[in-house]
């Protein structure tokens, strides 16, 4: 179902000698409820992660990349060219807020993907040192999150020190800045379609290519905040308990263990108000479902801003009052990456 709003040390750098890559080296080691619209969505682009039919959603999500290349919007359009009047409607509406769409593997990462990539690619273009510093803050935390909660510092340690690595590669001026084309390049891949054959294919190409690191580097990033989400739920547990009863009747630790961790399960509005509230970030996620709309004015397009809690008054008040930088296009067990135009004051 669609997400539905909850009311309300320092790490070393990660190099192919670090703990992670060590140890492997020595070890050798559903959304069905708007069936018109997720039929409506091209086969070539089919972003659904639900698992009802594994076989041909699998091969059909290996032809997307992990995250593909700014389309305008008029791409998003001609998928719903015979759809439903509403749909069509609506997809002018957003046509009239946003310059572009840029699409993520539906592989049931896409929502941690699609919030990796666009929370870089912010950093990228603002170059805001502050932002980077305040969310290593948060990082540290949920570090120690994970360790009152019993977790082994090995299952996770190298995960964050990766996120971290790559906030210091986005500001320029250091020996390891990257490129925006190289940002892009490490969050895609069109050859590995999971995780474990990701980490066989890196292993198997550490020492030949660097093709093999940044595929280990994209889906790496999206375990680490699988571990922060499943960190910020356990430690809230009375919160969101509640949440996670009606939503799969299991307890606070099943739910993280299968639902969360798991590389490949879906995220709905627990795991999107847990990963927000856990770095501090804000997430506009814009709904496009056939839902009627029509305020009188004519048809409008649902969104939900998830603020995070935890700051002061003031900062949350402040946050509240202006757009997050992350937009979000959820469809039925989908979400891609929405650019809102830039509006001229």
């Amino acid at each position: 179902s669609a997400p539905k709003p909850i009311e309300t040390q320092k790490f070393a750098p990660l190099n192919r000698s670090s703990s992670l890559v060590r140890r492997m080296q020595n070890q050798n080691d559903t959304v069905k409820d708007d069936a018109e619209l997720a039929a409506s969505i091209s086969a070539e682009q089919w972003g659904c992660c639900s698992v009802e039919e594994p076989s041909f959603q699998d091969d059909e999500a290996a032809k997307v990349p992990y995250v593909g290349d700014k389309e305008p919007m008029s791409s998003l359009s001609s998928e719903y060219q015979a759809g439903s009047p509403i749909l069509l409607e609506k997809i002018k509406v957003l046509d009239s807020q946003y310059v572009a769409i840029r699409r993520t593997r539906g592989d049931g990462n896409c929502f941690f993907r699609s919030f990796m990539f666009s929370y870089l690619e912010h950093i990228l273009e603002s170059q805001d040192g502050a932002e980077v510093d305040r969310i290593k803050v948060n990082v540290e935390k949920c570090r120690k999150n994970l360790q009152n909660l019993g977790y082994t510092d090995f299952t996770f340690e190298d995960f964050f020190a990766l996120f971290l690595e790559q906030l210091d590669d986005i500001l320029q001026g250091g020996e390891e800045s990257i490129s925006y084309d190289e940002l892009v390049n490490r969050s895609r891949d069109q050859s590995v379609s999971d995780y474990s054959k990701l980490l066989l294919n890196f292993f198997d190409n550490l020492y030949s290519t660097e093709c093999g690191f940044d595929r280990f580097l994209c889906l790496s990033v999206v375990m680490f905040f699988r571990f922060v989400t499943a960190g910020e739920i356990k430690t809230r547990a009375e919160f969101f308990e509640p949440f996670i009863t009606g939503l799969s009747n299991t307890t606070v630790d099943q739910f993280c263990k299968t639902s969360v961790e798991p590389m490949g399960e879906e995220s709905d509005h627990i795991h999107i108000t847990a990963l927000s509230d856990a770095l501090g970030v804000a997430i506009r996620v814009v709904y496009l479902d056939r839902s009627s709309c029509d305020t009188g004015g004519g048809v409008t397009v649902n969104h939900h801003d998830f603020v995070p809690v935890g700051s002061g008054t003031n900062e949350k008040e402040e946050a509240s009052s202006a757009a997050p930088f992350i937009t979000l296009l959820y469809r039925p067990g989908h979400y891609d990456i929405l650019y809102p135009k830039v509006i001229n004051t």
